[in-house]
This record gives C-alpha cells, sequence and structure tokens, in this order.
C-alpha cells in the first residue's frame, strides 16, 4: 500500500497523495471532499487557467520578483498543460469550495511539480519551486478563477458562432435553392397568404445570424479581467508593473485584447459580463429552438401531417412501428435547448449569490456556462450535418396545400373587397373545393389567371391593384 501513495504535510497535518500523481496535497483533500458529480473540470478551463499561471510567472519574472530558472520552469510547465498534456491530473469535482481554490491549488500543484522534477527534484518536495509562493505568486483565487471562466468563455465563443453560422448557411442555401418554389403560409397554425419555402427558409437563415451577432457583442466585456487584484481587488502581494505586465502578456498568449479592468475588485464581486453572455446564448437557444419545432411540423407525417419538406433519416424512428422515421435531430436539439434554458436560470441565480468582495459561485457558475456553450454549439452541428444539408423539399405537396388553401381568398381582397373574398373562403371551407374553383365559378377570373396571381404574390409579394 505504500508504494502506492505518497504522504505530504500541510497546515492541517498529514495526508496521502497518490505516489504518480503530479498534484499534491490540497488537491487530494478536495477529491476526498467533494465526491459530487464526478465530472472533473472542463477542457478550455484547464488551459486558461494554465495560460494566467504562464503569465504570471513571465510578469513576476519581468519584475524581477521571480528568478529566472524557476520561472522558465513554470513556463515550460504551463505550456505542457496548454498543449494538452497532464489534464487527467485536473481531478477536483466541478462542485468544489466556493470561488474555486480547489481548482487554483490543483494547478498551482501540478505546474510546481513539473517544474521540481524537471530540475532534478522529486514530486511532493516543493523545492525550488513551491505552488503558493512561486506558481501562485502575485495570484489569488479570488482574480484568477474569475479570468480563467472569462478566458475559457472566449475559446468557446468562436466555436459556438460558427456553428450558427453554420446553420444559417444552410438554410440560405435551401432558400436559395427554393426561392420560388409557392406554399402556404400559416399564421395561428391556420391557412395564411402564400408564401415561398425560400423566404420561410431566408427567415432562419437572418434570425440565426442576428443571434450570432448579438453574441458577438459580448466579446469585448469579457476580455477585461480582474488579474493583479489578488486577494478582494486590493492588489495585495503583487509586483510593481505586475497588473499591466500579467494583461499583456495574456492578450499575446490568447490573441484576444485582454486588459485589465476598470476597476479590479469589481470583476471579483461582480459576474455581470458572464451573465450577459448567459443571456445571449439563452436568446439564441430559444430562436434555435423555435426553428427546430418550425422542421418537425414541416416534417410532419408523412401523410397525416406537413410533410412539406423530408429529412434525412438517421435511424428507424420506432421499436415497435416499422418504417417510420422520427425527427431525431431536431428533437435532439429541442432537449439541448431547453437545457441550456436551464443552465442559464442557474447562472442567473449564481450570478446574484455573490457577497461582498466575492462571488464564490463561480466554479459551478463557470461549469454550467461551459455546458451551455459546448452542448449547444456540438447539437447546432450535429442537426445541421446530419439533417439540414440533406433536406429535401417536397414540392408536390407544397403545390398541393397552396391550391387547397382557404388563405388564397385574402389575394381576392383588392379584386372584390374583404367581405366578398371572405364568403368564397366560407364556401372553400364549407364545400373543400379548392378556391381557384370558386373564383372560377363565380366568374371572377378564369382559374389560370388565378393560379398566376398567386405565384406573383407569393414570390414578389404584390397583387395587381384593382380594376377601376
Amino acid at each position: 500500500m505504500s508504494e502506492k501513495f505518497r504522504t505530504e504535510t500541510d497546515s492541517l497535518g498529514d495526508f496521502r497523495v497518490p505516489a504518480d500523481a503530479w498534484y499534491g496535497i490540497q488537491t487530494a483533500r478536495a477529491v476526498d471532499n467533494f465526491p459530487i458529480s464526478g465530472r472533473r473540470p472542463d477542457g478550455d478551463f484547464i488551459v486558461a487557467h494554465a495560460r494566467i499561471k504562464r503569465a504570471a510567472a513571465v510578469a513576476n519574472r519581468d519584475a524581477g520578483w521571480l528568478e529566472a530558472e524557476p520561472a522558465e520552469a513554470i513556463i515550460r510547465a504551463a505550456d505542457e498543460i496548454v498543449a494538452g498534456k497532464h489534464h487527467d491530473q485536473f481531478v477536483v469535482d466541478r462542485f468544489q469550495a466556493g470561488a474555486g481554490t480547489s481548482h487554483n491549488m490543483n494547478s498551482n500543484e501540478v505546474i510546481a511539480n513539473l517544474a521540481n522534477v524537471a530540475l532534478g527534484g522529486k514530486k511532493g518536495v516543493y523545492r525550488p519551486v513551491n505552488p503558493n509562493d512561486h506558481v501562485n505568486m502575485g495570484q489569488s483565487t479570488n482574480d484568477t478563477i474569475p479570468t480563467a471562466i472569462r478566458l475559457a468563455a472566449l475559446a468557446k465563443l468562436p466555436r459556438l458562432l460558427a456553428a450558427i453560422e453554420g446553420m444559417a448557411a444552410a438554410y440560405e442555401t435551401i432558400a436559395t435553392r427554393e426561392a420560388d418554389t409557392v406554399k402556404s403560409g400559416r399564421t395561428h397554425l391556420q391557412d395564411a397568404v402564400p408564401t415561398t419555402i425560400g423566404r420561410e427558409f431566408g427567415a432562419y437563415a437572418f434570425t440565426l445570424r442576428r443571434a450570432a451577432a448579438s453574441l458577438a457583442t459580448v466579446r469585448p466585456l469579457l476580455c477585461e479581467t480582474g488579474l493583479g487584484g489578488s486577494a478582494a481587488g486590493t492588489g495585495l502581494n503583487t509586483a510593481p508593473g505586475y497588473i499591466d505586465g500579467v494583461a499583456k502578456e495574456l492578450a499575446r498568449l490568447t490573441g484576444e485584447a485582454i486588459r485589465p479592468a476598470g476597476h479590479l475588485a469589481a470583476q471579483m464581486q461582480s459576474m455581470h459580463d458572464l451573465q450577459q453572455l448567459s443571456n445571449a446564448i439563452r436568446a439564441a437557444a430559444l430562436e434555435i429552438t423555435r426553428i427546430a419545432n418550425d422542421m418537425r411540423l414541416l416534417a410532419s407525417g408523412p401523410r397525416t401531417g406537413l410533410g412539406e419538406i423530408v429529412l434525412p433519416a438517421v435511424q428507424p424512428g420506432s421499436s415497435i412501428m416499422p418504417g417510420k422515421v422520427n425527427p431525431v435531430m431536431f428533437e435532439m436539439l429541442n432537449q439541448v435547448c431547453y437545457q441550456v434554458l436551464g443552465q442559464d436560470h442557474a447562472i442567473a441565480m449564481m450570478t446574484q449569490a455573490g457577497q461582498l468582495e466575492l462571488n464564490v459561485m463561480m466554479p459551478a457558475l463557470g461549469s454550467a456556462l461551459f455546458d451551455a456553450m459546448d452542448w449547444l454549439t456540438r447539437a447546432v452541428n450535429a442537426a445541421t450535418e446530419k439533417n439540414l444539408k440533406g433536406l429535401r423539399v417536397d414540392r408536390e405537396r407544397c403545390l398541393h396545400f397552396i391550391h387547397t388553401s382557404v388563405g388564397l381568398a385574402t389575394l381576392l381582397n383588392t379584386a372584390i373587397g374583404y367581405a366578398a373574398a371572405a364568403e368564397v373562403a366560407k364556401e372553400s371551407e364549407r364545400t373543400g373545393r379548392p378556391v381557384r374553383d370558386i373564383v372560377a365559378a363565380r366568374g371572377l377570373m378564369k382559374a389560370e389567371e388565378f393560379d398566376r396571381l398567386v405565384e406573383q404574390a407569393a414570390i414578389e409579394g404584390n397583387i395587381p391593384e384593382k380594376k377601376r
């Protein structure tokens, strides 16, 4: 048993650490204390926090507070983590000590052990690099964790924007292809005036791009960091020039316009920018789930529903009904969007739950935000690739509905007036006869003329003026 563990000591006493672990005693205590979700830290968050440790080492070295040899060892260790190595050593549950102290120490210990071994030392013997004195120099959980959440969100945001743009582009492709495919419009789920698949799907593309544009506006807010505020925004134990130096280095590492916030303490108290991001994600999810529901309606059938579009079959739809094909990708997308809405609510609750100098809910807040971004990105990409890109419009079905739609009577308003047009609509609804047939029977216009009127109204949105 002794060969599988090493014993480390902290202010609380001795504690066993797995012998091969790069982390140390405080991480091991946290693993023991928080067996909650079984979920380890988000990968982008691990990288973001390692970048902060690297940037801090550079800033402290340049300020003359950290000697070159330990600084370089810390930098090399952090670079390995950024490159994707050692992520299995970040083992603290997402639900942990308030503010994220456990994760901060997990990073400090892993980097310290990597640095010491590289310098000829041993795991668990924190010389010459100490987790607190050197890796954590000029820092606090108070400023590194919220900064890491912001950096991780910045890393995820382009992926989410690209996914939404990919879906918008797929809708736009269909809209262009079906620009002249006339169909019945529907309002209140009832027959309405004629429109086109092109107009309908073009609106989806526009809406998605508008949602993405709103998301993108949050990006500058996320670039403001509280690094250098140390504990409670006081700047305690930070080197001269550290605040600007660490921000400059992080900007170089991330390619983002990282800059010190106007008030460092505020970046620890307030999660306003993260809530703004969550708000924008929520708004996008609401639109995406609405459009997903439309896809399910338009694909309903194939005989007893609308059936105007045909979605690619990706799996059998039923364990009991042979040949059944369900709109599973959009059903999945709905479910993910509802989960995203739930994460937004949790984020809102945690945003307002901070007290005085610190919001201690940050670990779970960050986790909820990361999940919302990742889940929505993957779900949108999957629905786009598996269904939208293979979507087929049933033009004959669209033509059938447009000829039988009671909504076509609206086209007669300018010719015979609203009241007379309403009588035509009522007769069509009562008898089941197409409006075009009733129009022809009443001598209002020939059936062919009415067909041209329908097409013109659907495609151009114009109806000839009433003849005088």
